[in-house]
């Protein structure tokens, strides 16, 4: 589920950039921080753009399928 709304502010979380994005290219650049029941996730070269929140089911099956692949 994708929680349009998570009632936190995105500036008080603590972004881990991903492991996956390309540090020698800025065009990819993704972003994840743990907060209560959810996980969010941003693309930090467009901070303008909110961030999506993920509800912690969705998240791991996310996670699980995007490591089969």
């Amino acid at each position: 589920m994708i929680i349009r709304n998570s009632g936190v502010d995105a500036s008080r979380l603590e972004w881990v950039k991903s492991s996956y994005s390309d540090s020698s290219n800025s065009n990819e650049c993704v972003e994840v921080a743990a907060a209560s029941g959810a996980v969010h996730v941003r693309d930090s070269k467009d901070l303008s753009v909110p961030e999506l929140a993920f509800g912690e089911t969705a998240w791991a099956g996310f996670v699980s399928y995007a490591a089969d692949c």
